[in-house]
């Protein structure tokens, strides 16, 4: 499951920066799940052929993932938002507490920008 997501997050940020065919296949593979003989019917080419573009595709996502990490930012990011949710539910925090934790949080999502 989590490659799934994962690979559903790859293409949702960097998706775009792939060829028209490129999106197609992979998005009927990742996000339809079509078997690679369904793919290759549609698309007209082997069923070798989807497997190696699908592979090709998940190679380039994860370059520039590594190049920009624009997936792992946003991850950080909504890990914080998470804890400042979670600080907002606790009530046996005070509120200059509160306040502290938050500003802290607030400023490793900003730098994070």
């Amino acid at each position: 499951m989590e490659k799934i997501v994962e690979q559903g997050l790859l293409y949702d940020f960097y998706g775009e920066l792939l060829t028209e065919h490129q999106r197609k296949i992979y998005e009927d593979a990742v996000y339809n799940d079509l078997s690679l003989s369904e793919i290759a019917e549609m698309q007209g080419i082997s069923r070798q052929g989807v497997h190696d573009l699908i592979k090709r595709c998940s190679r380039i996502l994860e370059g520039y993932e590594n190049k920009l990490h624009l997936v792992k930012r946003f991850n950080e990011i909504k890990e914080k938002v998470r804890q400042m949710d979670e600080l907002a539910e606790n009530e046996t925090v005070g509120q200059e507490q509160l306040r502290r934790n938050i500003k802290q949080l607030a400023s490793e999502i900003l730098d994070a920008l």
